[in-house]
Formats: C-alpha cells, structure tokens, sequence
C-alpha cells in the first residue's frame, strides 16, 4: 500500500496534475507490483516562497517545474524493483506531463506492515 505525496510549484493544470498522478501510479503498478485500486495520492501546489530546493545539487540541473515524488510503503522491495520504479516515474513523467527528468526528484519511505490503518481503526496487515 503505498501512500503518495506529489508536491510542485503552483500554476498547473488539472490535466497536468492528473498525469502526474496517472504516471506515479500506473509506475507503481508496473514495477512494484501495486494491486488495482490501491490507489492514495496527495498532490500539493506551493507559492514560489514555499517551495525551496537546490538547483544544482549532485550536478543535476533543476528548474521551477521541479517535482517531489514521495512514496511511504512497506518495506522489502528490492534494490532493483526501485531502481526500476524510479526510471519508470521519470519516463513517464516525461511523457506526460512533458517533465525533464531532472526535474522529477523521488524519496522512498519504507515501513513495516503493521504501520497502516485503512479505517476502521484496524490495521489490516498486521
């Protein structure tokens, strides 16, 4: 079950954000062997004052269409599956919304299974 914070500079279109979530996901699905529906998204749009970032960290030229892509899931994955799930994110982003791939910056969050609740207070993979 992964959780999915996107978070960008504001002034993009509904359709932009869509792709941006369609791509995430449909990455997830591909490489990570994320079942249908398990689908959790956020998207947040930053004022230019609140959204800060390192143009040139590492050497990789970023601009102020810079995209966050936070994923909280359960552990276990292996290096590879990642590898494969970051090329995916930053491909398909390219493809649409028409990112740069250095524009696409990607933080994994792995957590024991026990860490969720999808409701009713249960946390179902315990």
């Amino acid at each position: 079950m992964p959780l999915v914070r996107i978070a960008l500079r504001r002034g993009k279109s509904p359709a932009q954000l869509a792709a941006l979530r369609d791509g995430v996901y449909q990455a997830m699905r591909e490489t990570f062997n994320v079942p249908e529906d398990d689908r959790f998204i956020l998207v947040s749009q930053h004022d230019a004052g609140e959204f800060d970032y390192d143009p040139n960290y590492l050497g990789i030229a970023r601009s102020n269409d810079l995209v966050i892509v936070q994923i909280t899931c359960n552990s276990g994955r292996t290096v590879e599956q990642k590898r494969a799930l970051y090329r995916s994110i930053a491909e398909k982003l390219s493809a649409d919304p028409g990112l740069r791939p250095e524009d696409v910056f990607i933080n994994l969050v792995e957590v024991a299974k026990e860490n969720w609740s999808f409701g009713h207070g249960i946390a179902q993979y315990a």
